[in-house]
């Protein structure tokens, strides 16, 4: 007679979230000062990063200055649409 034997152990995978990233957009209509502002005050970027994310915004039209899970995301740019900056959310490539 043949025993059968059954597997019965548990697989588990574990899947890494992918991150999502806030982008703040050029925009004809904010200060370059101000956004460096809104950058070191809401976000508290040093005052180098912020002036180089402002300067990535204003030369190449975007900078990612958040990253996090999606419900974070969404908070910062809720924040950043009422501080006047135009901002979007948006999953990694990571």
């Amino acid at each position: 007679m043949a025993q059968t034997i059954e597997d019965t152990r548990v697989s588990e995978s574990t899947a890494i979230a992918t991150p999502w990233v806030t982008i703040v957009h050029n925009d004809p209509v904010n200060l370059m000062s101000y956004v460096t502002f809104v950058f070191r005050s809401y976000f508290g970027h040093p005052p180098a990063e912020a002036e180089r994310l402002m300067l990535q915004v204003h030369l190449t039209g975007r900078a990612v200055v958040a990253t996090g899970p999606r419900e974070e995301m969404e908070r910062h740019v809720e924040a950043m649409h009422g501080y006047g900056l135009w901002a979007t959310l948006t999953r990694t490539d990571g």
